[in-house]
């Protein structure tokens, strides 16, 4: 049974979100990361999950901790470096994702609740958003595109995607807890499974792993270490726009400390991320913690709270399109593949109830206007769907098609439609 927070908790909370220490009061906060060229050359820097891996600095509850995290891919993002990377060519994409820590929390012990608190995100200069082949409907926008933005504290501007301004919405994709032994063995487990049915997965790949003594080709767990690009219980790679400055993320804690962990930097992301990436970008996260004895269960996944003001989309006017899962014969839906009875799902020209068909028939009639009304590629549409158009069920009762809207604020555009 899930447990409500107590009114005393909910005002621990506030208290922490509501005490940032003087300048004179330095000394008393913890900053970690942002050493080295990449998370391999930074000792408060690791990109995979395991309970061996040693904490990187300890911090007292209610302690404010500064958490300097590199971008998604770990790589330089400034136009101007002439640093050559020799990990690019990974196919595996082991440099994803860099985080920062893990922290040793005082105090909290398996069966606790860590509630994280965001007090500040101040973003790097850069960011880039591409079309990936992880993408939500990669499979029909299917050119090759990155988009450079140049940000400050306010917008996000790119030269690669004219006419757009994307308003500072800035979260962490990526706020995490180090899981247990017994979790571990559960999610290997389990997502083995899928893999071996054609389901879609990451499995431990020790290249390019941090730490390498513990993950990498040589260590001595390189077969049992969590990628970090799926969210799980523990957390992860949640992707939650809303987790911005103000809310408090709540997460269960496996082993004495927690080892929490932050990365993955995001400027700002609609709904979905549906090309694959959002706005991605260095950031230094600024967070308090509090260890709550009596939380909830929290077996499905992490709650979290906040100011309304993060649920809204960052415009005066919109423009919506809907979805449905309707699709035409002969066409078997990506997501579906490894489940088989194909030649069943082939046939069909209407899907039962059906969200995910649905999202992506919303995504495509939006990629399909923005590129009509603003004169963008589809590529340059898909990525301002990944960083600003957010994905919502509208119903999931009526069958068999369930329904999504796809929401574009329109404040984003500096250039006026070519059509009404």
């Amino acid at each position: 049974m899930v447990r409500p927070f107590t009114r005393g908790v909910r005002l621990a909370v506030l208290v922490a979100l509501c005490t940032v220490p003087p300048a004179s009061g330095q000394d008393d906060i913890v900053v970690l990361g942002g050493e080295g060229q990449h998370c391999g050359e930074d000792p408060d820097c690791i990109n995979r999950l395991h309970p061996a891996i040693p904490m990187a600095a300890r911090a007292r509850p209610g302690q404010t901790i500064v958490f300097k995290a590199r971008n998604a891919s770990d790589f330089q993002l400034d136009p101007a470096s002439t640093y050559d990377d020799p990990r690019a060519s990974d196919a595996q994409i082991g440099t994803v994702h860099p985080l920062t820590g893990p922290v040793h929390i005082e105090g909290a012990e398996p069966g606790d609740v860590l509630a994280v608190t965001l007090l500040d995100i101040a973003p790097g200069p850069f960011g880039y958003t591409s079309v990936s082949p992880i993408g939500f409907v990669s499979d029909h926008v299917t050119g090759a595109f990155r988009a450079l933005w140049r940000l400050d504290r306010t917008v996000a501007v790119s030269d690669d995607v004219p006419g757009v301004r994307v308003p500072n919405a800035s979260f962490p994709g990526i706020v995490t807890v180090l899981p247990g032994r017994a979790e571990l063995d559960e999610m290997l487990s389990r997502e083995a499974e899928l893999l071996a049915l054609g389901g879609a997965g990451f499995p431990p790949h020790p290249v390019h792993a941090s730490p390498a003594d513990v993950c990498g080709p040589n260590g001595s767990f390189a077969s049992e270490c969590l990628r970090t690009l799926p969210p799980r219980e523990h957390g992860g790679n949640l992707d939650i726009r809303y987790l911005q400055v103000g809310v408090t993320l709540y997460l269960p804690c496996y082993i004495d400390g927690c080892g929490l962990a932050i990365g993955d930097p995001h400027f700002a992301q609609g709904d979905g991320e549906v090309s694959g990436t959002a706005i991605e970008m260095d950031a230094d996260f600024t967070v308090t913690t509090q260890v709550i004895k009596d939380g909830p269960a929290l077996t499905r996944g992490p709650h979290f709270e906040g100011p309304v003001r993060v649920l809204d989309i960052p415009s005066r006017r919109f423009y919506a399109t809907t979805g449905f899962p309707l699709k035409a014969v002969g066409e078997i839906p990506p997501d579906l593949r490894y489940l088989g009875a194909n030649e069943r799902i082939a046939g069909l020209r209407n899907l039962s109830k059906d969200v995910s068909l649905a999202a992506r028939n919303a995504l495509l009639e939006m990629i399909d206007y923005i590129t009509e009304t603003y004169g963008l590629t589809p590529e340059q549409a898909y990525v301002v769907a990944s960083v600003a158009v957010d994905l919502r069920i509208g119903q999931v009762v009526d069958a068999p098609n369930v329904g999504v809207t796809a929401l574009l604020p329109l404040d984003i555009f500096s250039r006026p439609a070519q059509r009404p």
